[in-house]
């Protein structure tokens, strides 16, 4: 472990998000969560508070922001921008699988909106915090669910079910990560896309599939490793995957491997990026 970080996780009120900032606080990281319910999250604070060691114990604080809604992605971005002088490591881990309510106020997925346009809207307006730092990472989180975007149900024209919608919007996570990594490269940022590992003990998981393969605390060491250990500090545009170990379910870490093919063809990924900034025009 290196020197002290200052380290950002979205979705950190429950499952690995929150894990890994309780391993971090204890670390002596500064740690800044976030949550949409603002109870809950001072609630966590106060727990990752309890465990937090040195200089951290003063730096554990956090956003509250439903990323259903990118005004209050972008608001909590300029929040963000206000309380830190820099950010070292941005950890995108907030997610969505099953909900009650699929469908945005704006008639978008919230699958897309919350696994895929949220982390770019916020990654984009917080690298200049990230520049602040010497060597930033981001670490996004992706999935083994990876499929095929349809421009139809990215736009709102077409719905999905839970499953095609999570896969989709993973990809499309996947996809831009590895164009990210390529466009800050040259700015000392480093990006990596990570599937944390299939069906973990989560909340997320139990309300989408009612079982688990391994323990929470499989997702949230890998993001702690990635986010702060020396072992990743050159790799960047990679895809982690951390269901590949001797094959086995319960295996403690994976590898570096091959995301969905579309995450690594550049014309895929252009296209992607013209949708995406038409879904942005159409919303602000």
């Amino acid at each position: 472990m290196s020197k002290t970080k200052t380290i950002l996780i979205t979705g950190s009120t429950d499952g690995i998000g929150k894990l890994a900032a309780l391993k971090l606080a204890e670390a002596g990281h500064q740690v800044y969560l976030h949550g949409r319910d603002a109870d809950k999250l001072a609630s966590v604070i106060a727990e990752v508070q309890a465990v937090a060691t040195g200089d951290a114990v003063d730096h554990i604080d956090g956003f509250v922001a439903d990323f259903s809604d990118l005004t209050a992605v972008l608001k909590m971005a300029t929040d963000v921008n206000e309380k830190l002088p820099k950010l070292d490591v941005l950890i995108n881990n907030a997610g969505i699988y099953t909900t009650a309510s699929a469908i945005t106020k704006d008639g978008l997925d919230v699958r897309f909106v919350v696994n895929y346009l949220a982390p770019y809207e916020l990654t984009n307006a917080l690298l200049p915090l990230l520049k602040q730092s010497s060597k930033a990472r981001i670490v996004n989180l992706s999935s083994a669910a990876q499929a095929p975007i349809s421009y139809k149900a990215f736009v709102g024209q077409e719905r999905l079910d839970d499953k095609a919608a999570y896969a989709q919007s993973k990809l499309a996570l996947t996809m831009w990560s590895m164009d990210l990594a390529d466009r800050v490269a040259s700015d000392g940022i480093n990006v990596i896309a990570v599937n944390p590992g299939s069906l973990l003990n989560t909340k997320m998981v139990d309300e989408a599939y009612g079982h688990h393969w391994s323990s929470a605390d499989k997702g949230a060491n890998i993001l702690t490793a990635l986010a702060v250990s020396d072992e990743f500090a050159d790799d960047t545009g990679k895809y982690f995957d951390n269901d590949i170990k001797d094959g086995a379910h319960g295996a403690a870490r994976g590898e570096f491997g091959q995301p969905h093919a579309d995450a690594l063809d550049k014309e895929a990924i252009a296209e992607l990026e013209s949708q995406t900034q038409q879904v942005l025009q159409s919303l602000y």
